[in-house]
């Protein structure tokens, strides 16, 4: 039975573990970008590496691994494959993480190096 606080049932145990996954994958800087890139707007594997600054192999082994999680997703275009985000809710989440830590890091530079978010 999953407990409630303040009117929210916790969630089954799957949704957390599918969860932690999904931003197990998120965690990597080079993920996390491309997943940023991506909500900014759809990309073949080429435009993403020079975008991110990677390897054009390592790049898409992060979209294989984006993809196979559902994160983002892909069609055909003649013989280019082009990225996309399709789920709002994930744009909605990286946007707003992202967004709050620049602003963070703008407000206050120093206690954002600290924290080990900063050059």
């Amino acid at each position: 039975m999953a407990a409630e606080v303040g009117g929210y049932a916790d969630p089954p145990v799957e949704v957390l573990a599918e969860a932690a996954a999904a931003f197990g994958l998120l965690s990597s800087p080079a993920r996390l970008h491309i997943v940023w890139a991506l909500a900014r707007g759809e990309s073949d594997v080429t435009g993403l590496a020079k975008r991110v600054g990677g390897a054009l192999p390592a790049v898409s082994q992060h979209l294989t691994k984006l993809k196979l999680a559902g994160l983002v997703r892909s069609r055909r275009e003649g013989r280019r494959q082009v990225y996309y985000v399709d789920d709002p809710d994930v744009v909605a989440v990286v946007r707003m993480m992202v967004g709050q830590l620049t602003a963070r890091a703008v407000e206050t530079p120093a206690l954002t190096r600290r924290r080990g978010f900063g050059v």
